[in-house]
């Protein structure tokens, strides 16, 4: 199993940006959008991004859990997490069953590498 990784978008980015755009330009770009994502979930917004997912933070409250090692009681404390929720669209790319919906909409779920589709 292999992993997409920042510098990959960067460089398909790139590629599929043209002539006019240089490495950095596509580097800033991508820099650009996840900190949009990272500055709304710090706010606690959902993030939805159509045709993919939503990513939003969820409250977990304190509760008692266990120490696997000794058995000891512990207390766990609240805590913000954050939540993906994948889209009926991807869902049915990952599995093998495109949807009808990916067809009619041109270009909603075109693959960024083919790293990524394997």
């Amino acid at each position: 199993m292999s992993s997409l990784t920042k510098a990959e978008i960067v460089e398909t980015l790139h590629g599929n940006l043209g002539a006019g755009w240089i490495r950095p330009q596509a580097q800033d770009l991508v820099e650009a959008v996840l900190e949009m994502i990272r500055s709304s979930l710090e706010r606690e917004e959902t993030v939805k991004l159509p045709g993919f997912g939503n990513f939003s933070v969820r409250k977990k409250r304190a509760r008692a859990g266990r120490n696997p090692k000794s058995g000891e009681e512990v207390e766990i404390s609240a805590r913000k997490v954050v939540s993906f929720k994948s889209s009926s669209m991807l869902k049915d790319r990952v599995s093998g069953h495109p949807s009808r919906r990916a067809a009619e909409i041109p270009g909603q779920c075109r693959v960024i590498s083919e790293k990524a589709s394997m």
